[in-house]
């Protein structure tokens, strides 16, 4: 698997477009690959994300080839210089162990399920933090982690790492879940309108960003290459994890 960071130039039109129409950037992702599918016995698939911190615009694609960039460079990047670099991503999955923490970032689609009075099914969205971030902690088995406490992080002082999220989300308007269960502040919460074809697509997406534990590798080590909820293809499922000091 590899991992490939990309710079967006925010001040070109199609990094704007990019930012408020998810297919548009999917369609790019996408092209950046030969029309070969992926193998289906790998376990994994293709993911990406695109984060913004102030003035950064910054794309990250977890897939298990080496993706070509250079349309995306020529359309929404710097023409002098490449942006983007690609890593192994197979590393750090290899150096997972029970009991490691690492502060994480996740961007997601948090929706439940819910039944009509004719017994048909939909999918609503979660709207409010509390409900948004219990849709996370509620995944932590399956996941294979424990997210962390505000009492595990500072005990009787401020934590660096905390810090820096509650900074990061501060800029985005994010806040902090009020429950005692977990210390993750949800920012960058908004509800997208876009087209997909003749489709009209509505998509709700949060930023989730704390520190976790990790409790079944193999469960980890699932998540993180088969992306964690619905609208993958838009953004979402992609959880990124650093060092507790770093941001993810």
């Amino acid at each position: 698997m590899l991992l490939t960071r990309m710079y967006l130039n925010p001040r070109r039109r199609q990094t704007v477009r990019f930012m408020r129409d998810p297919q548009a950037l999917h369609a790019a992702v996408e092209s950046a690959f030969p029309p070969v599918p992926l193998d289906p016995g790998s376990g994994s698939r293709l993911l990406w994300r695109l984060d913004a911190d102030g003035d950064e615009r910054q794309l990250l694609i977890l897939s298990s080839r080496t993706p070509s960039l250079e349309h995306l460079q020529e359309q929404a990047g710097w023409s002098a210089e490449q942006t983007w670099e690609s890593r192994s991503y197979d590393q750090l999955l290899s150096r997972f162990a029970r009991g490691q923490r690492y502060a994480f970032r996740l961007t997601a689609n948090p929706v439940h399920t819910v039944t009509d009075s004719s017994g048909r099914k939909k999918l609503l969205a979660h709207v409010s933090v509390k409900h948004q971030t219990r849709w996370l902690t509620e995944r932590a088995d399956d996941l294979g982690v424990r997210f962390l406490t505000e009492g595990e992080l500072f005990p009787g002082s401020g934590d660096p790492a905390l810090d820096q999220t509650s900074a990061a989300a501060a800029t985005h308007g994010g806040e902090a879940a009020s429950e005692v269960a977990a210390a993750i502040l949800v920012s960058c919460r908004e509800t997208l309108h876009f087209r997909r074809g003749e489709q009209r697509v509505t998509l709700a997406r949060a930023r989730f960003d704390g520190l976790l534990e990790v409790t079944d590798v193999n469960r980890l080590r699932d998540a993180l290459t088969r992306g964690i909820g619905r609208a993958k293809a838009y953004g979402c499922g992609l959880m990124t994890l650093a060092p507790p000091h770093q941001a993810s």
